[in-house]
């Protein structure tokens, strides 16, 4: 089955994703759960650098935060690249991904096999590229697809 979501930023924008569950199925359900549960609603942008990438889901919004869990990288085998409009989980270090996310406004191959590539944004990249810092949120889910 494949899985849809989106995120809702406060002034109403909407970024819509589709996500790679059989490529990151632990990343996917990570941050599904979280989504879903509302951990993301209200959370920050908190960095977002023009023609790199917006990153979120630190809810202290300082870079540091996370979800209390951590996961495991799901880069071996996954075939997907930090292109323009790639989801990919943020981490500390290998095998450290908790809650923080970034959306990639232009490509960047230096990431691929470091950062798990979990999705893609088929709608809204435009609103990613025109993010500042400290940008809400209001909400984010994900759910099955046809």
């Amino acid at each position: 089955m494949s899985k849809k979501g989106y995120i809702v930023m406060e002034n109403g924008e909407k970024i819509e994703m589709d996500f790679f569950p059989n490529e990151a199925p632990n990343t996917v359900a990570n941050f599904e759960k979280l989504a879903n549960e509302g951990f993301y609603d209200g959370v920050t942008f908190h960095r977002v650098i023009p023609g790199f990438v917006s990153q979120g889901g630190d809810p202290t919004g300082t870079g540091t935060g996370g979800s209390g869990t951590t996961i495991k990288c799901e880069t071996e085998g996954n075939p997907h690249k930090h292109e323009a409009g790639s989801l990919s989980m943020a981490h500390a270090g290998k095998d450290t991904g908790s809650s923080q996310f970034f959306l990639v406004h232009e490509p960047q191959p230096h990431l691929n096999g470091v950062h798990t590539v979990f999705g893609k944004i088929t709608s809204g990249l435009e609103t990613a590229r025109a993010m500042e810092n400290g940008d809400t949120m209001k909400e984010v889910r994900v759910f099955d697809a046809e």
